[in-house]
Order: structure tokens, then C-alpha cells, then sequence
């Protein structure tokens, strides 16, 4: 969640879709590429936001950027605390009606932006007492809630709530309400809308770290408890300079795996031409390979308007001219099969089961080599728990919970259209699953 300037490689389907009366199948190919980012991602069953101010509608290339690009929105600031409740009781929701009208009138995919957060809180907030607070959390929630009831495909109803060591952030709600302000915050949610996605939200928890930990954890116990949780947002504000994190994916599929929803929700990517171009290839072809990874927002559209515009991290510039990251981004989203880090390089990985007994099971791993020759590759099989894995061979594993991640064990160059294989002996444990491939990222 961040502030304005003004207030602050895919798996390649086998079927993108399938028509079961005829058998059809439906490829995302050159031939039928969409030609804007909403209309790709929505060819593969997800939306593609931006952050939308509505102090900027009035300029005619923004608008008609969002309109003709985008199939999602965000408010950028106009859902937040201080806007729409900047006095006790007293609601001001012109400024995000303008945004969800027009965004509901093209038929796009509106996230709420937030409901608890530390920041961009009405000064009233801090001097609440206890059972004040409580009180106005919840009327709060109810309020902004029922006010577009039915209109918001997903709320971030709490936001940023833990600090990079795992530890709770010292907010005002933290320390008023304690520990339970959050399952208190999704429970007055879940009572608001029955139909909305309920999120949690947060920052620099795209790899597996002591904050991600924590979000997961805490997921983990809603789920088994039955609080209503049903997605998780990854910001994911990166910088091209820096390695995409090695299990971005993973970290994506781990948190699915808990049964919620994954959406990157405020995707910019400091930098410019073919390296940033390629980092953000690699977010979209990660969210693509997790089924549940239901959509990506930008945080904004030119890079002139973004909360870090001296990093140009968006996909337009100040001009509105497509950028390299626009070209990586839409080629990905219809169904490109390289991974642009290294061009030309693609690859593709098939599973077969090629044996069976009592109480386990061994699988191989086919990758294969693109139209050009290939100096190394990666890849990821995750697993359905109480799976575990007993033995691999022709590879170098390592693991992030039930997902391994595959590289070469001295198997890593391949010429162009050659292949090489990787093997596992799965342990069932009573669970006789098939494991699921990630993405092939070659190099």
C-alpha cells in the first residue's frame, strides 16, 4: 500500500482451455494474441489492473489508458480511511463512485483498498480508547462495505499488519485491540459482504522470509479455524537491479496450497528496457503457472503519476508510450513460452508416473530445450501433503515447504529441441496425488 506523489518460464499448456463436447483446444498463439493487457489476461481466466487516482480522470490519455488497457482497478487513495471517513460517522464516497462507476460500466474487476491500516488514518482514529476503536473498526468495515455491496470483487481488509521480522506491527489497533484485531476485522468483513474475497495484504513478502512466514502462519490458523479468509495479496514493489527472488513462484503456490486465493496486488518494478522488461515477464509467467493466482494490479499506469516515479517502474511512460515491460507483459499473457531473462531461451517440462508399489511412487520429469540452445534451466513439483520425497537423481533440489525446486545436476546444457530428465520417489503417505510442475525458466 503505498502513497501517490500527491499524499504519498510459464509451463507451456497443453490447453489454455478446453471445450469438452468437441475436444477443442484453445491456445493462446500469435495468430489469435489479444492486443491489450485486460483482454489477454482475461483469455486466461484472470483480470490485469492498475491503480486508478481519480484526480487524474480528467486527463484524457490517462483515461483512456485505463479504459482501453486495463479489465481491473484499484482506488489508489479514494477507499482509504482518511478520504472516506475523515470524521467520526461521517462518509465521503464521491471521490472512489467515480472510479467504481465508470470501472462497473466497462465490466472490470474492482479490489477494495483498504479497510485497516496503519496509515492514511483519520486523525480522529489515534484517540480512541479501546472499546471506542472496536467500534469504530467495525461501523467503519460495515459502512465502506455495505456502500458497495456486491460492486467489489475483493477487499484488502487488513493491510500490512506485520513488521519484516515476522512481529506484529505496532499500530494503533495492535495496541488498543491486540492480537485478534485481525480475525475481528475479517469476521465484521465476512458479515458486511458474504460474496466479496477477503484479503490480507502486504509488502516485501514475495520470497520465503520471517514476514511471509508470518502471513502464512496466520493463514494457516484461519483456515484450520474457520475464520474467513480468502485470498492473500503480494504487493510485489521490485527492483530489476535485484534477482527476482528464486521462489517467487513457490512462496505464490505455498499459499494457495492453504486453500485461498493469491493476487499480486501493487506490482511496479524499478528500472528500464530488457531487464526490467524481463523481471516483470517473470512475475506474470509465475502468477500464470498458480492456478489460484487470480489476477495482477499495477500500481499505477505512467510513470509519472507513481508513488517511486524516479525509478520508472511502470509499463508506460510519462508520454503514455509503451515500454519494453508493456511488450514482455503482453507477449506473457498470451501465452509466450520464454522466459525473456535470457533470449531466445525457452523450456518445457512433462510429468510421467513410471512406477508404483505399496507405499510409494516414482515420478520423471522431461524438460526439454526450445528452438535454441539452453546453458541451464529450473523448475518446481509441488507436492500434496503428507507427500514427502525420499530420493531424487539427475538434479539438484531444494525445497520451500512442499514444493521442490529442481535445477541441473550436470544436465543443464541442452542444444535446441533436446531434452534431459529428472526423477523422484514420492512417499504417498495415503495421498496418491499427481504432482503438479511449476514453470520451466531457462537460461
Amino acid at each position: 500500500m503505498k502513497f501517490t506523489t500527491t499524499a504519498r518460464k510459464v509451463l507451456v499448456l497443453a490447453a489454455a482451455g478446453a471445450m469438452a463436447a468437441t475436444g477443442t483446444v484453445v491456445l493462446h498463439g500469435t495468430a489469435d494474441a489479444a492486443s491489450t493487457l485486460g483482454a489477454a489476461a482475461a483469455a486466461r481466466g484472470r483480470y490485469f489492473g492498475a491503480a486508478v487516482s481519480q484526480g487524474h480522470l480528467g486527463e484524457a490519455q490517462y483515461a483512456n489508458t485505463w479504459n482501453a488497457e486495463f479489465n481491473g482497478v484499484t482506488p489508489e487513495n479514494e477507499m482509504k480511511w482518511q478520504t472516506v471517513e475523515p470524521n467520526r460517522g461521517q462518509f465521503n464516497f464521491a471521490p472512489a463512485d467515480q472510479i467504481t462507476n465508470q470501472a462497473r460500466s466497462r465490466g472490470m474487476t474492482i479490489r477494495g483498498h483498504t479497510l485497516v491500516w496503519h496509515s492514511q488514518l483519520a486523525g480522529w482514529v489515534s484517540g480512541l480508547d479501546t472499546n471506542n476503536l472496536r467500534s469504530a473498526m467495525t461501523n467503519h468495515i460495515n459502512q465502506v462495505m455495505g456502500h458497495w455491496r456486491g460492486q467489489i470483487y475483493a477487499w484488502d481488509v487488513v493491510n500490512e499488519a506485520f513488521e519484516e521480522n515476522g512481529s506484529r506491527r505496532q499500530s494503533i489497533f495492535q495496541q488498543r485491540l491486540g492480537n485478534g484485531y485481525i480475525e475481528e476485522a475479517f469476521r465484521a468483513a465476512r458479515a458486511a459482504d458474504g460474496n466479496a474475497k477477503l484479503c490480507y495484504n502486504d509488502y516485501n513478502t514475495d520470497a520465503q522470509n520471517a514476514k511471509s512466514n508470518a502471513v502464512f502462519t496466520m493463514v494457516q490458523d484461519f483456515r484450520n479455524r474457520g475464520v474467513p479468509i480468502d485470498c492473500v495479496g503480494f504487493q510485489s514493489h521490485l527492483n530489476s537491479a535485484s534477482p527476482l527472488p528464486s521462489d517467487y513462484q513457490a512462496n505464490l503456490q505455498r499459499f494457495a496450497n492453504l486453500g485461498v486465493d493469491v493476487q499480486i496486488t501493487e506490482l511496479d518494478i524499478a528500472g528500464s528496457g530488457t531487464t526490467q522488461a524481463n523481471t516483470y515477464a517473470r512475475v506474470v509467467n509465475a502468477c500464470l503457472a498458480v492456478s489460484r493466482c487470480t489476477g495482477i494490479t499495477v500500481w499505477g499506469i505512467p510513470d509519472k503519476y507513481s508513488w517511486r516515479a524516479g525509478d520508472t517502474p511502470l509499463l508506460f511512460d510519462n508520454n503514455y508510450g509503451k515500454k519494453a515491460a508493456y511488450t514482455s507483459v503482453l507477449n506473457a499473457l498470451n501465452g509466450g513460452t520464454s522466459d525473456p531473462g535470457t533470449p531466445g531461451a525457452s523450456c518445457t517440462v512433462t510429468y510421467q508416473e513410471t512406477m508404483r508399489w505399496g507405499d510409494r511412487f516414482n515420478g520423471q520429469v522431461t524438460v526439454r530445450a526450445g528452438s535454441s540452445a539452453i546453458t541451464g534451466w529450473t523448475t518446481s513439483v509441488t507436492l500434496t501433503s503428507p507427500q514427502t520425497v525420499s530420493a531424487t537423481w539427475n538434479g539438484t533440489p531444494s525445497w520451500n515447504g512442499n514444493v521442490m525446486t529442481m535445477r541441473p545436476s550436470g544436465n543443464g546444457n541442452l542444444a535446441a529441441g533436446a531434452s534431459t530428465t529428472f526423477g523422484f520417489t514420492v512417499m504417498a503417505n495415503g495421498n496418491w496425488n499427481t504432482p503438479q510442475l511449476g514453470a520451466c525458466t531457462a537460461s
